[in-house]
């Protein structure tokens, strides 16, 4: 099918009002995160069933009308595998698709296995083969050349097809809505940012530090994030996780002692050096000025909680249980990783869901009513939710 280059505002216009009285548009992007923090969109893919599009955001100079139809509950938006994407568009616009039909959440309801790619969905549903040959293209590029473009454009192509076979099957077995609401759960869930004061809780090992490195490894971390959203600039391309954990194991009071900690590049030492001693002494400071009751404890781990093997035993015979009575699979019902979230939740002062306002993917959506009553029987009440504060 041929496609049709968008880069215009005018262009655009007409794109989306076609596309809005459409009952369902097939959507992908092409995007650019090698050093930055957040991905930068180059390419939209756009397809109604009847026009193929590629819209080109760097050309066009408003986009309110595409906003505009992501928005509109009226049109479902058809994606595949859609996390990337929705980071993208917040990205990009600060806006996410909705309602959202994902062709990979929706195969692995039926049984097709829990990340089935986009090209292996198409040659199963289609019969047809694509050529995934343009993949590591810079989208942000242009010209872009016609091989990129029709790559782009065959993401789309056959998504519909693909929608229109899942969705009866999916309709069959009733859980049209788990899948509606599994991405709307994603998306609260990309709206989500760390606070600052909780970044220390991302970084690895950070269970072996005392309560004085603890708490020299939130000022780093909280640095850390907040330069690297300032810049745009990966985590990692701001100061290495392996190093701001080191540093905060062996506290240097001076950038000879940060000179010792080994791998630090000379310019990252050049760029940082005195901020990260000034963190160091902050760090320490902070913690010989709070009082012993109010001063960060260590780090906990699951595997250290004595119960922590018998009751994830539990929940996983749940989890089982549950999708044996709804026909499906026990990894779409509940991975490992969202049951050891669950009880980070309910046994830790902190977690990442309570230090973002969200509740444990278990608890909310479609699993909410399916779990809520064996969790309660099997963990206790819920624990009281604070109000997210610094630390």
């Amino acid at each position: 099918m041929q496609y049709q280059l968008v880069t215009t505002n005018e262009q655009l216009d007409r794109v989306c009002e076609q596309a809005s009285q459409k009952r369902a548009i097939a959507l992908d992007t092409e995007f650019v995160r090698t050093r930055t923090l957040s991905p930068h969109l180059g390419l939209i893919q756009l397809y109604d069933g009847e026009q193929l599009v590629l819209i080109d955001p760097i050309s066009i100079t408003n986009l309110l009308p595409f906003i505009a139809l992501l928005e509109n509950t009226k049109v479902i938006k058809v994606l595949h595998a859609c996390s990337e994407d929705l980071e993208t568009f917040l990205s990009a616009f600060d806006a996410v698709p909705t309602p959202v039909f994902d062709t990979q959440f929706a195969a692995s309801l039926l049984g097709m296995g829990p990340t089935l790619g986009y090209a292996k969905l198409v040659e199963t549903l289609c019969g047809e083969i694509l050529d995934k040959g343009e993949s590591r293209t810079d989208w942000l590029a242009r010209p872009l050349r016609e091989a990129q473009l029709q790559y782009a454009a065959n993401d789309v192509l056959y998504l519909l097809p693909c929608y229109e076979i899942l969705k009866q099957q999916i309709q069959e077995k009733n859980k049209l809505e788990w899948v509606y609401q599994e991405i709307a759960q994603l998306a609260e869930k990309k709206r989500s940012k760390v606070p600052e004061d909780f970044a220390f809780l991302q970084i690895k090992n950070n269970w072996r530090l005392s309560s004085e490195q603890l708490t020299v490894l939130q000022a780093l971390a909280s640095w850390r994030l907040t330069k690297a959203r300032e810049k745009d600039l990966a985590l990692n391309f701001v100061f290495k996780e392996s190093h701001l954990f080191d540093v905060a194991q062996k506290l240097p009071a001076s950038k000879s002692g940060l000179s010792r900690v080994h791998g630090i590049p000379p310019q990252t030492m050049r760029r940082y050096g005195d901020v990260i001693v000034a963190l160091v002494e902050e760090g320490r400071q902070r913690f010989q000025n709070t009082p012993a009751h109010l001063r960060l404890p260590q780090v906990k781990r699951l595997i250290d909680m004595p119960t922590y093997k018998k009751t994830l035993s539990t929940l996983k015979d749940v989890a089982s249980n549950i999708a044996e009575q709804q026909g499906v699979s026990v990894e779409v019902v509940a991975s490992k990783k969202q049951l050891n979230q669950l009880l980070k939740w309910y046994w830790f002062q902190w977690d990442e869901c309570r230090v973002q306002g969200l509740l444990p993917d278990v608890l909310v959506g479609w699993r909410g009513p399916l779990f809520i009553n064996a969790v309660e029987r099997i963990l206790g009440p819920f624990p009281v939710v604070e109000s997210r504060e610094s630390v």
